[in-house]
């Protein structure tokens, strides 16, 4: 029985993982859709993202049962709460990804990025993409150290965000307001989709060691 037990716990942290890897395909998947203007490729961004929301709520629903049931507590109880919550983080991540995705269908047969930030968007998708890599690798291998190297990982996303909104502030800016606020949508989903994958990294340290990432941080860091 108690094996039974531990093999649903483990289900539960590799349905995690498995919704890191689709949002981290669907990002990259969305960012290739936004820049080329590929319509079949954000619909099938928009359309696999159905898949992702089965799995969240797959995994809610067991880990409900679980607590129902089992009653776990101490570190097994800390698994069950904290994986619903790194499950929700995960699924508004498939959700921005999305909105990339519809952005390009918006736009489409045009495109919603001006050339000039074309690499700005480029690097931020790939940063992304690896930012939720890592946080997959976290998942399965419970590195606290490597958790808590994703926030310093994400500030060069908060860098690109910035790169965006100074091109919008130049007096040079000639792509018109339309075209603005599609730069700033874009900035702010992939800004949001590196923070949930941050979130996800956090929530493991919280996982491992009952404490929060934050209250870490001083004796982590060199």
């Amino acid at each position: 029985m108690r094996d039974a037990y531990h093999e649903e716990l483990d289900s539960i942290g590799d349905s995690l993982v498995d919704m890191a890897r689709l949002v981290g395909s669907a990002i990259g998947r969305a960012t290739t859709a936004i820049l080329d203007g590929d319509l079949k490729l954000a619909e099938s961004v928009i359309e696999n993202d159905q898949k992702v929301d089965e799995l969240h709520h797959d995994l809610e629903a067991r880990a409900i049962a679980l607590l129902a049931r089992q009653q776990p507590v101490a570190t097994d109880l800390r698994i069950v709460v904290t994986s619903l919550r790194m499950s929700a983080d995960l699924e508004r991540s498939g959700d921005l990804a999305q909105h990339v995705a519809k952005l390009a269908r918006l736009r489409f047969p045009s495109r919603a990025v001006p050339r000039d930030l074309e690499a700005t968007i480029l690097e931020m998708g790939q940063l992304a993409q690896r930012l939720m890599a890592k946080a997959a690798e976290v998942i399965i291998t419970k590195d606290v150290d490597l958790a808590m190297q994703l926030e310093q990982d994400d500030d060069e996303m908060d860098l690109l965000h910035r790169t965006l909104f100074s091109h919008l502030l130049d007096d040079r800016w000639k792509h018109g307001i339309e075209t603005a606020v599609d730069v700033t949508l874009l900035g702010r989903y992939y800004e949001r989709y590196a923070d949930h994958a941050v979130a996800v990294a956090k929530r493991v340290v919280f996982l491992v060691t009952g404490e929060h990432a934050d209250e870490l941080q001083p004796d982590i860091q060199p």
